[in-house]
């Protein structure tokens, strides 16, 4: 936490501490406090408890994120909202049940359940919100949090453009927010390591990376439904543009699959900024290019271009696909090649590098066991997270940079610094989409 909410904290827990002296002294009798007020016998003192809000409480903010959170002592969950009311109710429930449980009560109530997002990010008593909504959501929702002063972890992609993802990006450096955005691969032992191989040199100098990850989003023409009575259908589409419901969109509570949303562009990028997000992150990471990007994208053209393409300035080549079928990321050197994956998967060339270590002197990058663990240490050393909010800017950019080329079905140069198109104003009108009204960022 910030210090100005070390010393709110520290003044809660003097005041506890005094409140229940100076009442043991009125009544002229020893008072029995429950140890768990106090953070004794391994319990978390509610002052030293870092509160959070969710937004979004879909399959993902629910099984992803709200379940790991009530296992953790050192957090309590005080707020949710989701525009469906039969998701706000199972969550609340998650929640109220967890903690009864826990503190052994027949019942536990004190968890805000509302479809009105800003009623969460604006609570005084929160310290953090994690945004679980659709893509197009996440910019709206996390600038909100950060200008409430919150630190925020925020799902990828980051936002649903590339203006979007620099908006959000500066404001959380002017507020000094803690932001943690969900490439949760980063928190992945088999992919740091990748990374360390390759930027030691370990495969020399890398000229190829292969990134497997689908395409682009379509348009929606999924045909009209009628609306769940539970469902505020006009708050679930936001800023996106009006239609008609349809459960593939919204599915409810009951459906154990996740939603496709994903697939239409209205709403998020498709697999190439859902796995984009992870994959190209990784690619990212591993070329040392986190502040950076690609300068120019090459769309499919049949010819000398078979699928996406990106180059970046140092002559490194990156395409969507040609990594063998198992293998998420491909980095090829001109002394051998290391692919990763999910799954503890890490494969090299020579073999032996899947055993190498790394001198005092290299480069050793951040180790993190667990993203949502590392969020929390972040929140209170105030240092940087594994995956800050410019390192998801950059990585959602290469997503929507490959999304733009291929609309616009030709080659684009791109300015990494100034983040622009060169040369090129339909491009770079592409870098933000309208939102209807009243959203805007």
């Amino acid at each position: 936490m910030s210090p100005k909410h070390d010393k709110q904290s520290l003044s809660r827990r003097t005041f506890l501490k005094q409140s229940l002296v100076a009442a043991a002294a009125i009544a002229g009798a020893p008072m029995l406090v429950p140890s768990s007020a106090l953070g004794r016998d391994g319990a978390v003192a509610p002052s030293n408890r870092i509160t959070i809000g969710l937004v979004g409480m879909g399959i993902l903010g629910r099984t992803a994120h709200l379940a790991y959170l009530l296992d953790q002592k050192q957090l309590q969950v005080l707020a949710v909202c989701d525009c469906d009311r039969e998701k706000l109710d199972a969550s609340r429930k998650m929640i109220e049940d967890a903690y009864a449980d826990r503190y052994d009560k027949a019942s536990w109530k004190g968890c805000q359940a509302t479809g009105e997002f800003r009623d969460v990010t604006g609570r005084a008593d929160l310290d953090a919100i994690f945004v679980v909504t659709p893509d197009n959501w996440h910019s709206i929702v996390a600038l909100a949090a950060i200008r409430a002063g919150k630190d925020v972890y925020c799902e990828k992609p980051m936002a649903h453009t590339i203006a979007e993802a620099r908006a959000v990006a500066d404001a959380a450096r002017r507020f000094g927010t803690v932001f943690q955005t969900g490439s949760q691969q980063r928190s992945d032992k088999s992919f740091r390591q990748a990374c360390e191989l390759v930027r030691n040199g370990r495969i020399g100098r890398v000229h190829t990376v292969h990134v497997n990850v689908g395409g682009p989003a379509r348009e929606c023409e999924l045909p009209g439904q009628p609306v769940p009575a539970a469902l505020d259908w006009d708050r679930w589409l936001g800023p996106a543009p009006w239609r008609p419901f349809n459960a593939i969109l919204a599915p409810p509570v009951t459906d154990p699959n996740f939603p496709d949303w994903r697939s239409f562009s209205d709403y998020a990028a498709g697999g190439q900024a859902d796995f984009g997000a992870h994959h190209y992150d990784i690619a990212q990471w591993g070329l040392g290019m986190d502040d950076s990007g690609p300068v120019e994208i090459f769309p499919p053209d049949g010819k000398e271009y078979q699928t996406l393409t990106y180059k970046y300035a140092s002559g490194v080549v990156m395409t969507r696909g040609g990594a063998p079928d198992d293998t998420a990321v491909e980095f090829i050197g001109d002394k051998g090649w290391v692919r990763v994956n999910r799954g503890d998967f890490l494969k090299t060339e020579p073999a032996s590098l899947v055993h190498e270590t790394f001198g005092r002197d290299e480069i050793h990058l951040i180790k993190s066991d667990s993203h949502h663990d590392n969020f929390f240490e972040a929140m209170r050393t105030r240092r940087p997270t594994i995956c800050t909010a410019e390192i998801g800017c950059r990585s959602a950019t290469v997503c929507y940079l490959g999304v733009i080329a291929e609309q616009l079905g030709r080659p684009l140069h791109w300015d990494p610094a100034a983040e622009r198109f060169e040369n090129d104003e339909e491009a770079n009108k592409l870098r933000s989409r309208p939102m209807r009204a009243p959203w805007m960022i």
